[in-house]
């Protein structure tokens, strides 16, 4: 089964909760995707960690505008952690991952009035199998041999751990497999530790 190639559009599908045509009312989503988008570009090689901190790399032309849009970000700034470009264009990613998905095929999107008032996007997953091929993706990395799994798989459960996406992960299943997904998010560091770390800053702030 052909998934999208993203680390982004994976996250928004396992994010997607298809019983109620919606992503959850607070969900991650943003963070999530910010750092998936993070994660594809260090295991494309063109972000490195440098000190803690994302570094652009010699640019190379890619097909995904918003992979693209976001090492432009990082190349043209000064050197901050990666804790920082988590945290930051929260919806525009949503938007704009949103729109990519619905472009190459994967979602249908449907301009939509909330009690015939307010503007909202209905979203619909054309092909519901696509959505539980990344579920057993998430569920092969957490019980196949460790050099066996692919290091895309091993982001996916990093992200959807750190940002406690229990419809993929709940608690129960995150600390049943509390050492394979330590030895995951190991894998794909340095991004879990910096998702967590941008969602506890945010909770912070918010409750500050």
């Amino acid at each position: 089964m052909a998934v999208p190639d993203s680390l982004p559009q994976r996250i928004y599908l396992l994010a997607f909760n298809p019983d109620k045509g919606r992503v959850g009312m607070g969900t991650n989503l943003g963070a999530m995707l910010r750092a998936a988008a993070l994660a594809d570009l260090h295991l494309d090689g063109r972000l490195i960690d440098e000190g803690g901190r994302a570094a652009a790399v010699v640019r190379r032309a890619g097909h995904d505008p918003v992979l693209e849009a976001l090492l432009a970000e990082i190349a043209a700034s000064r050197p901050r952690k990666w804790q920082h470009w988590v945290g930051r264009r929260h919806r525009a990613a949503i938007s704009a991952v949103r729109r990519q998905l619905a472009d190459n095929g994967w979602v249908r999107l449907q301009p939509h009035r909330i009690l015939g008032l307010f503007p909202t996007t209905r979203v619909t997953i054309r092909d519901p199998r696509v959505r539980k091929e990344l579920l057993g993706r998430v569920r092969g990395a957490l019980k196949d041999p460790i050099g066996r799994v692919d290091a895309a798989d091993a982001a996916l459960v990093a992200i959807v751990t750190a940002g406690e996406l229990n419809l993929v992960l709940d608690r129960r299943a995150r600390r049943a497999g509390k050492r394979r997904i330590q030895e995951l998010t190991d894998l794909s560091a340095p991004i879990g530790t910096a998702l967590r770390r941008s969602i506890q800053a945010a909770a912070a702030s918010s409750a500050g």
